[in-house]
This record gives C-alpha cells, structure tokens and sequence, in this order.
C-alpha cells in the first residue's frame, strides 16, 4: 500500500497512476478484471467492459493495453488499418454513436479483426441498445458481442477510487477526513472524482490544507 505523505499546498500536475498494482479490486469489480484477463474465453475475441462514468474502465483498458501489446484506436480520426492478429483498445464507446464516419471506421475496424484473429476489447457508459448507434450492421455486432460489468461502488472500491484521486493529485487528507468524506458524499465514482478535483482547487487557492470544514462546504453540509 502507498504511503501518503504530508498535504502539499501549492500547485503540482495530476499524475494518474494507471498500472496493475494501482488497481483496487473489491466485490464491484473483480469479475471485469478476471474476464478481460482471460483473453481465451472471449467470444469471437471480442469484450465489451460497462460501467458508470469515472468507475475505472480506462484504467482497466490501460492494463490490458499493457499487458497484450494492444494499440488505442480512435473512430473520430481517420486511420490504417492494423497488422492482422492485432490487439485492439476503443474507450468510451458510447461517444461515437451517431457519427456516421466515425461508427464506419469502427464497422470496418470490426470486420478487419475478425477476419485476420484480432482482438477487441470496447469500454462504454452506456449499453449499446441506448447508446443511440444509427449503421444497423455496427449495431448488431455490438449487439452480439460478449459483456462484463463494474458494478456500483460497495465501501471498499469507494474508499480505494478516493484514495487513488486524491494520490494522483498528490494530496493527503487525514483519515478521519476520508472516513468523513465517504459518511456524506454522493455514492457514486463520479461523484468521488468532482470531489477530490474540487477539494484540490479550494486547497491551492485558499493555501490550507483539506479539513472537515472544506469538505463540508463543498458538500453543503452543516458544519
């Protein structure tokens, strides 16, 4: 487990720690990361992670890009097609739905895969049915490809993604501030990030450290 260090005052860049021991497993999780880690039980060699905005899918796609050679791909940006048996990265999925080019690059992008033994691994917020997808041929091979899911935070991953937030940004609060943090705030990954990113710009401007009492204004609570 990292060690946190004393809260820092003044500005320094977010570093996002992005590898596998960064990645805090717990009950909401563990099932992803066990089946984009077997790459054999793929069917058609395709996998699809959902889950709610900022609940750690890019993060679980970096590990995955670093542990099978795989390239990120981007619809919205014309491309060559890859080396046949290439491993394959889209994130946010649902935001190309709708963009005709876009969801064609992807169509032919598929097809390509499934032709010369790639793989593909597609993270998205939404399921593809309400995504709002318009080439009917991209939408039922979306349609038909296998899913796995990160659940909403239990108290574990919750606690874990506000650490992990708040050591990318280099900042330390107490735990009694995280205990008090996680007894008020929203329940949701989300939520978590707009804190800590909050929290972060009142810290530096006012040049105190985070205590209770910013944590509660923040959250509109009674103090």
């Amino acid at each position: 487990m990292l060690k946190m260090s004393d809260q820092l005052s003044f500005e320094l860049p977010v570093r996002v720690a992005t590898g596998r021991t960064e990645y805090f497993l717990s009950a909401a999780n563990q099932m992803a990361v066990a089946t984009i880690d077997d790459l054999a039980s793929w069917p058609q060699r395709k996998m699809m992670v959902l889950g709610p905005e900022s609940c750690g899918k890019s993060h679980l796609l970096d590990i995955w890009i670093s542990d099978n050679a795989a390239q990120k791909f981007d619809p919205l940006a014309v491309f060559d097609l890859p080396e046949p048996g290439a491993n394959i990265v889209l994130d946010d999925l649902q935001n190309i739905a709708g963009i005709l080019p876009a969801e064609t690059r992807l169509f032919h992008l598929h097809n390509h895969l499934q032709s010369t033994g790639g793989a593909l691994l597609m993270a998205s917020s939404l399921p593809v049915t309400q995504a709002g997808f318009q080439l009917p041929d991209l939408l039922s091979r979306l349609q038909g490809t296998a899913c796995t899911r990160i659940e909403a935070p239990d108290d574990d991953l919750l606690h874990a993604v506000l650490l992990k937030n708040f050591m990318d940004r280099q900042l330390s609060p107490t735990p009694t501030i995280i205990a008090y943090i996680l007894k008020n705030m929203d329940r949701t990954f989300i939520a978590a990030s707009a804190l800590v990113t909050e929290l972060d710009a009142q810290s530096m401007a006012s040049k105190r450290p985070i205590g209770r009492k910013m944590v509660a204004d923040i959250l509109s609570l009674k103090y």
